[in-house]
């Protein structure tokens, strides 16, 4: 105990760096927690997606064609809120929301939870941390969801 409080005195504002980082930690995670946000990394997302989770695609159309993942419905951020009936179908089902780095998912988490979503997670890193994971990204504008919904 000698030892703790002689690096304590010699050593205080390493000391009060330490603690003000643990107290960071905990409050940061104490808000995630309380707000009800959970990102979800690409792997988790993957046995979301693979139990039924429908995946919004929150980038504009020409960032969508670019690359997206295999089954996204693609429906940019601004036009969430106009477009929030439609989803009414898949209120039941998980939603993961993709935006390019995680940040525009957020919000629309948020949004779709005070809309009445239960389970709603953003992916944590967006389409980048996707990709950075290896997983497959398709191209085009149209999906296999779109097409079977046309027949």
């Amino acid at each position: 105990m000698d030892k703790i409080l002689e690096f304590t005195g010699n050593n205080t504002l390493l000391v009060l760096a330490l603690i003000t980082s643990f107290f960071v930690v905990v409050f940061t995670e104490l808000r995630r927690k309380a707000s009800g946000m959970t990102n979800v990394e690409a792997i988790e997302a993957v046995k979301l997606i693979n139990n039924d989770a429908v995946v919004i695609d929150l980038r504009n159309v020409d960032t969508f064609s670019k690359g997206h993942i295999v089954g996204a419905r693609n429906i940019p951020s601004d036009e969430l809120d106009a477009k929030m009936n439609d989803l009414e179908s898949i209120k039941s089902k998980p939603i993961v929301a993709v935006c390019d780095a995680g940040v525009t998912a957020t919000k629309a988490v948020n949004s779709l939870r005070q809309a009445g979503f239960e389970s709603v997670y953003g992916l944590k890193g967006g389409m980048n941390g996707w990709s950075q994971a290896g997983l497959p990204v398709v191209t085009g504008k149209k999906t296999k969801a779109r097409k079977s919904k046309k027949k």
